[in-house]
């Protein structure tokens, strides 16, 4: 696939608009790990192996000292509606976000 042809990546920080630090500190871990089973056609497991990891689309991570989810709008094609509770959970929590 080439670079063009990749979805775009949203980060979601764990910093409000109003410059604080979101709590609780194991936000971006819940919000993936709800995520979770959605995952690409081919990759779908049953029973507990589809929780175990994130899923692709949505993963949480550190960058710069900073709680991050990083989501690919891959996700909106997979299931808009995981999509839309993603953003709109970053919205409701005033979150910052990024490409």
């Amino acid at each position: 696939m080439s670079a063009a042809a990749r979805p775009r990546q949203i980060f979601i920080q764990g910093v409000t608009l109003e410059g604080k630090t979101f709590r609780p500190s194991d936000w971006a871990e819940r919000l993936a790990g709800a995520m979770a089973c959605f995952r690409p056609e081919g990759v779908r497991q049953g029973g507990i192996s589809a929780y175990i990891g994130y899923s692709p689309y949505c993963v949480p991570r550190v960058i710069d000292g900073v709680k991050c989810v990083i989501v690919s709008e891959a996700l909106r094609d997979v299931e808009p509606m995981a999509w839309d509770f993603v953003m709109n959970f970053a919205r409701d929590n005033h979150l910052r976000t990024k490409e």
